[in-house]
């Protein structure tokens, strides 16, 4: 693929990298103290907020979802600041108290067992 080509003829806007974003601006990529790469606030974000969607239900795919940057980045806590909200086929990322710019965002994982997976190839 070529990133300067439209991807669809009925998008009004063509998609380049310069105006693709994966993430809402109030959230970044970094390092992460809990695990290689993380997701950060950039400002502060309210409590009760949907961040955007993280996972889509696909049957092809390992436990059955595709994850986005919102649920590839975010790591694991026993008392995370976030869950997941399951809407049709897809889930979003959710704040359950303010997050503070400079938080990382976690959740707790629920969507997979490691040792099943190994298990399982």
């Amino acid at each position: 693929m070529i990133f300067d080509e439209p991807l669809l003829d009925d998008i009004d806007d063509e998609l380049t990298m310069e105006n693709y974003k994966p993430l809402p601006k109030s959230l970044t990529i970094k390092q992460s103290n809990i695990d290689g790469l993380g997701l950060f606030a950039t400002v502060d974000i309210e409590k009760n907020t949907t961040l955007g969607v993280s996972h889509v239900k696909h049957h092809d795919y390992l436990n059955g979802y595709i994850r986005t940057a919102l649920g590839g980045f975010v790591n694991h806590s026993l008392e995370p600041n976030c869950k997941l909200r399951e809407v049709g086929n897809e889930m979003y990322l959710h704040t359950l108290k303010e997050i503070k710019s400079g938080e990382e965002l976690t959740l707790t994982y629920k969507l997979y067992n490691p040792v099943e997976i190994i298990d399982e190839r």
